[in-house]
């Protein structure tokens, strides 16, 4: 029985004619070479090689063997070119759901450092309600789904991804735009521009309020963050949003100021209970928890306040 090794020391032979040649091309030592042949022929008990003219050359008795070699040879050589591909992601789809408000701009974050580790990996991004969620996982429609809520469902895990937090966001031309922190009762005699209270940022938004007695009017509801974003830049309202959703927001659009109350929330990460995570999934669950964190750390917002 020849292990991987040696049949590996047969070909370098066979490539390069000489035991010196060999070992050249192995990147070991010559007497090794000689030793492990010996130890090879002694052990198959046929001669493999004989010397012609100062080579070695394929034996004659040792023809059918040497066919045998080339054929393993070429499978280690399918079997490393497979695994290269693997390794950078060729002929692979990675598919993901995401919440709108991780999948505007900490998605695309995360994205732009696993398509640097993987080149070739593919990748399908779908924006879901929160509702829809779940049927992606169990529908076999993605492999991970980002969350802003846990869901009690056997068949579904449940991680921690990170901690977000609200922040007011106003046209850089409202009263309010030169504040450096605001609270709640400083927003209450303006218009809100908010989303459904049976969301999770919603309820929050509104505890708030609530929580102070304070009197509120939303005059504007939209269902995503984006569109919030929006309304709020052509100055028909302030808004409490997710720190994650105006990360990219330039300062010339919306100011971003910091709420004095706690607004933290948690996010998931959600897969299937019954298969484990593959590399790419596990990769960019990371990268997503990378680019959450800092953005948490630059203040909230994921960029300097102007």
């Amino acid at each position: 029985m020849l292990t991987l090794r040696q049949i590996e020391v047969v070909r370098a032979v066979m490539l390069s004619g000489s035991i010196a040649g060999a070992a050249r091309l192995l990147n070991v030592a010559q007497p090794g070479v000689s030793r492990t042949m010996k130890h090879i022929e002694a052990t198959i008990g046929i001669r493999l090689f004989a010397r012609r003219g100062g080579r070695h050359v394929p034996a004659v008795e040792a023809r059918d063997v040497f066919e045998q070699l080339q054929a393993v040879n070429e499978k280690i050589e399918n079997l490393n070119a497979a695994i290269r591909q693997l390794h950078a992601g060729a002929d692979v789809e990675l598919r993901i759901g995401s919440v709108p408000s991780i999948a505007n701009v900490m998605v695309p974050r995360a994205i732009e450092k696993l398509r640097r580790r993987f080149p070739g990996l593919r990748v399908t991004i779908d924006v879901l309600k929160i509702e829809e969620a779940i049927d992606h996982l169990l529908l076999g429609r993605g492999e991970v789904v980002l969350m802003s809520q846990r869901y009690t469902n056997a068949s579904i895990v449940f991680d921690d991804l990170a901690r977000g937090r609200l922040v007011c966001i106003v046209a850089p031309t409202h009263p309010l735009a030169g504040m450096a922190v605001i609270a709640a009762r400083d927003l209450a005699p303006y218009p809100l521009i908010g989303i459904d209270p049976r969301d999770p940022y919603g309820r929050i938004m509104t505890d708030l309020f609530e929580r102070d007695g304070l009197a509120y009017t939303i005059t504007i509801r939209a269902r995503f963050g984006t569109t919030v974003c929006a309304l709020v830049k052509q100055n028909l309202g302030v808004a409490l949003i997710d720190a994650f959703t105006v990360a990219d927001s330039p300062a010339s659009d919306l100011v971003v100021i910091p709420l004095a109350e706690p607004t933290d929330f948690p996010t998931f990460v959600a897969h299937r209970a019954d298969t484990s995570l593959s590399s790419f999934a596990t990769a960019f669950v990371g990268f997503v928890r990378q680019a959450m964190e800092e953005a948490m750390e630059q203040g909230g917002s994921g960029r300097a306040r102007r």
